[in-house]
């Protein structure tokens, strides 16, 4: 663990002290006041972690006089063991906020859950999966709102696309981005044979206006009569909407809504999501070069995780971690522990490599 410098703590709470001195000055400009509190209420739980730990080192440093003194010595020492413990912690617990932060952690995110190979079964299972966000989601106290699905004859989906509100929605999900595996026994199987099938998970940061710039003539607007399950006609005028981005060749269609125009606008949103983790993508490989990150590559061909019906657990691959507990996950709240390990993980990685 690098040794964080007391002139470091030094500059975290100066920096503190001139922002609360700058607010509290009443004479700045709306977006001046906006910008520096946004600016605050990030630096403040940084501030806190930092104030700890020169109070840790104070008072190890303290102790010196009374190892010295025969009749302290033994007190002291017992006290010093503490804080040399104590210390430790507290200086990763500082490293991990003083990281590079994704400056879409804090934002909602558009979640994506399509079937992969298994056919009806895999269909099934995306289901699941959606059903597991959407609990989880509400343990979190976000909103969830479905954009666009395309139901399965047999039940679940072929494909979802929901929009997930709320404070820290990326931070969390991100890491759900890749093909989630499930191995059991179908309804439909009378034999009994455990059968392997899977879903793709897509997690996509959902950008403000400003970050994404579509040029109008960039994009090819097709318009055309939506249909249900099996083709059956559930709207008798041109309401569903294709829009392809001719320049990376992404194409988002979207036909729940009734009115042409919702239908547009819903389609352009996840459009604007899809084209901002492209850009992301290529701005994280040009600063990375070749390191891929152990669980924030985000590649939605890499099988991630595996859920074993027969055996009740679940196995996220990407760190080796077991957990028989598949119907708390699936149920959402106990995806928690999958997504806290996760993001553990990944903080541990990251202070390895800035101390290589």
């Amino acid at each position: 663990m690098t040794t964080i410098s007391p002139e470091r703590i030094d500059a975290i709470l100066s920096r503190q002290e001139d922002l609360q001195g700058q607010m509290a000055t009443g004479d700045l400009a709306p977006d001046k006041f906006v910008e520096l509190s946004k600016e605050y209420a990030e630096l403040e739980p940084v501030a806190e972690t930092a104030k700890e730990l020169r109070r840790l080192r104070e008072e190890l440093a303290a102790l010196a006089e009374m190892l010295a003194d025969p009749e302290m010595k033994e007190m002291a020492e017992a006290e010093a063991e503490e804080l040399k413990a104590a210390i430790p912690e507290a200086e990763r617990a500082l490293a991990v906020k003083l990281l590079p932060r994704d400056s879409a952690d804090e934002r909602p995110a558009v979640l994506e859950v399509r079937a992969g190979t298994g056919g009806d079964e895999a269909a099934l299972f995306a289901g699941d999966l959606l059903r597991m966000y959407q609990r989880y989601a509400e343990e979190q106290g976000w909103g969830f709102e479905l954009m666009s699905a395309s139901a399965s004859d047999a039940g679940g989906y072929k494909e979802a696309v929901v929009n997930v509100k709320g404070k820290g929605v990326f931070a969390k999900l991100k890491f759900e981005s890749g093909v989630h595996r499930v191995q059991r026994v179908p309804a439909t199987e009378s034999g009994g044979r455990i059968h392997t099938s899977a879903a793709t998970v897509a997690v996509l940061p959902e950008p403000e206006e400003v970050d994404v710039s579509i040029d109008e003539n960039d994009l090819r607007i097709d318009v055309y009569r939506s249909s249900g399950p099996g083709g059956q006609s559930v709207n008798t005028t041109d309401s569903a909407v294709r829009i392809t981005h001719i320049p990376t060749g992404l194409v988002v269609t979207q036909q729940d809504e009734k009115s042409q125009h919702k239908n547009r606008e819903k389609a352009m949103k996840v459009l604007r999501a899809r084209l901002y983790e492209h850009q992301r993508a290529i701005v994280d490989a040009e600063r990375s070069g070749a390191r891929k990150s152990m669980v924030g590559s985000g590649d939605r061909s890499e099988r991630i995780r595996t859920y074993n019906f027969p055996q009740g657990r679940v196995t996220d691959h990407r760190i080796n971690l077991t957990l028989h507990q598949l119907p708390q996950i699936l149920e959402g709240p106990g995806l928690e522990e999958l997504v806290t390990a996760l993001i553990a993980e990944d903080e541990a990685e990251r202070l390895a490599h800035i101390e290589e």
